[in-house]
């Protein structure tokens, strides 16, 4: 069965792009997410969220799905002090790292969720609410039978078109090729999102999205990295 919006819009969700790869949760960890997420952190429930309650009067809200460690995201909002950030994430210990970087550095244009991006899609963000979706290196799936747990899927892509405001940014990167002609295909299929970089083209570059450590070990193994950018017309 497909889970419905409010407006009657119908999205398939019916296998998830993620599993849940806990890892080690340090006890620092542990104790910035118990002592720091009610100050960083939502609980959404089923409310949209309100990004001027959230934020203040920022202009630009950004979705920074499935943000690791949150290296990117923290010199992000640290570089664009006038926009507002919303990192959903699903890793703990990761969530418990940007906690922690996030009081140290007073970052304060940030707010965290460790749900599923897609719910909180579907159910906590208005049409039209958002200037930008970043998905930084995505979980692959690279095997061919778990292809269909990739989150960039044509219903994906129509549900961001949903959030985005006319003009608002899609970029997405990832250090698999596969995966990156996988999403090349399947966004410019959709006519509501117009190649930055020419029709079949990858972006030539990251362009503000900064380089991580995870990035960097891979390129010194010989890795590339493809990156995507799309505005929504």
């Amino acid at each position: 069965m497909r889970p419905t919006d409010r407006d009657g819009t119908s999205h398939h969700r019916s296998v998830r792009s993620f599993v849940r790869r806990e890892g080690r949760l340090t006890r620092g960890q542990a104790r910035n997410l118990e002592q720091l997420f009610a100050r960083y952190g939502l609980e959404c429930g089923d409310e949209r969220l309100d990004a001027h309650a959230l934020f203040g009067p920022r202009a630009a809200m950004i979705l920074d799905i499935g943000f690791g460690n949150g290296e990117a995201l923290a010199q992000l909002a640290v570089r664009h002090p006038q926009r507002s950030y919303l990192g959903v994430e699903v890793y703990r210990p990761g969530l418990g790292r940007l906690l922690r970087q996030l009081e140290t550095e007073d970052i304060r244009n940030v707010r965290l969720v460790c749900a599923d991006a897609v719910e909180v899609m579907q159910h906590n963000i208005a049409d039209s609410a958002l200037a930008g979706i970043q998905v930084f290196f995505p979980d692959p799936w690279p095997k061919r039978r778990h292809h269909k747990r990739r989150l960039v899927q044509p219903d994906w892509v129509e549900l961001a078109a949903c959030r985005l405001a006319a003009g608002g940014f899609l970029h997405l990167a990832t250090d698999w090729q596969d995966y990156a002609e996988h999403m090349l295909a399947v966004v410019e299929r959709s006519a509501q999102f117009s190649n930055m970089a020419g029709f079949g083209q990858f972006a030539p570059g990251p362009g503000e999205r900064p380089s991580t450590r995870f990035e960097r070990r891979g390129r010194n193994k010989g890795h590339g990295v493809w990156d995507l950018t799309f505005v929504r017309t």
